[in-house]
């Protein structure tokens, strides 16, 4: 069966890319690190691939704010192209930058006008640590099939959710747009700083668009691919095997080979 080709779109900054391109690998695609020039001046072509990938990083410096001049280079250069390989039912994920640049080219939750944000964490600071996270019920088939509670590790200073208002906040609710919550390990609220490490709104770590293949989570899965990646790894006797991040990969792969 031929592997669905995935794009890892790279600009300066990106430093999560070769820890993405593994992962998808491990799971069954093709993927590649592609540098947004070469989709600019046609080198490379959206149209060739079937799952679109933003990683982690800090595009461009993070200047202006987290995400905000490579969301800018995708309104402007990429739009029209993106919208397209949208429609076509492909998958796009945005992981921690690649989430701020998702929601502030507005692509999440809602395409056109930007209607959510990440900002600075309400602790003012980069919070770089593990936490845990509840799978919510939500539209999206990459989450399916996981445990109600994962632990992945987070790494940004902005990444406190935000939305513009109260009715687009019950929409991203009633629309099951939610894919994960900061918790404590037993699957309850957070209830605050340490357990949600930014101040997010509802304890929101991720979200998707109405039809769930267009995603952006800020803790890093690719990061807790396998179970030796973990804290105490060894002391838990976890020398092999996958870890929580690993079924996000190995479903969105499995969307186009099921």
């Amino acid at each position: 069966m031929v592997k669905p080709r995935v794009l890892i779109l790279r600009v300066s900054g990106t430093n999560c890319d070769f820890e993405t391109e593994w992962a998808f690998n491990r799971a069954g695609a093709a993927a590649e690190r592609v540098h947004i020039n070469r989709l600019k001046t046609g080198g490379k072509s959206l149209k060739d691939y079937q799952v679109l990938v933003i990683p982690g990083g800090f595009s461009y410096g993070d200047d202006i704010s987290a995400g905000k001049v490579l969301a800018n280079q995708i309104r402007y250069n990429l739009w029209d192209s993106i919208l397209r390989f949208m429609e076509q039912g492909k998958p796009v994920m945005g992981i921690c930058n690649g989430f701020q640049v998702l929601v502030k080219a507005g692509l999440l939750p809602w395409r056109g006008r930007q209607e959510v944000t990440l900002a600075w964490n309400e602790s003012a600071r980069f919070e770089d640590r593990w936490v845990y996270l509840r799978v919510e019920d939500s539209v999206s088939p990459f989450f399916r099939g996981m445990p109600e509670v994962v632990r992945m590790p987070v790494a940004h200073a902005e990444g406190r959710f935000t939305v513009v208002d109260g009715a687009s906040y019950r929409r991203i609710e009633k629309e099951k747009l939610v894919l994960l919550r900061y918790c404590d390990s037993k699957g309850r609220p957070a209830a605050g700083y340490p357990l949600n490490p930014n101040g997010s709104m509802g304890d929101i770590a991720g979200i998707c668009d109405k039809s769930g293949l267009v995603v952006g989570l800020m803790p890093h899965p690719e990061r807790a691919l396998m179970k030796y990646f973990y804290p105490g790894a060894l002391r838990e006797g976890f020398v092999d095997g996958y870890g929580f991040g690993y079924p996000i990969f190995k479903n969105i792969v499995g969307y186009f080979k099921g």
